[in-house]
């Protein structure tokens, strides 16, 4: 499918046996691609939202911060030095 979005036709293999084929006009190419782009756009979007449900029933409530509150933070991943011992 990508091959086809991109280039308006299907790759082509190598030992095929080659046919005289009829071209088509730029604007029935036109339209052909913009079909396919269409359905592409439409399988990635059904793709995404799939994900998303099942991204989002792994996920929890997160808790909302406000200014003011008081919050512990790690300072595992923080390269610091101790000076003045």
């Amino acid at each position: 499918m990508p091959f086809r979005a991109n280039n308006g036709q299907d790759p082509c293999i190598g030992f095929e046996l080659r046919k005289k084929r009829r071209f088509e006009k730029a604007e029935e190419f036109a339209m052909r691609m913009k079909e396919v782009h269409e359905e592409a756009e439409a399988a990635l979007k059904k793709s995404q939202k799939e994900m998303k449900k099942y991204a989002d029933r792994k996920r929890s409530e997160v808790e909302e911060y406000r200014v003011g509150n008081w919050v512990l933070l790690s300072t595992k991943d923080l390269k610091y030095e101790m000076k003045g011992r």
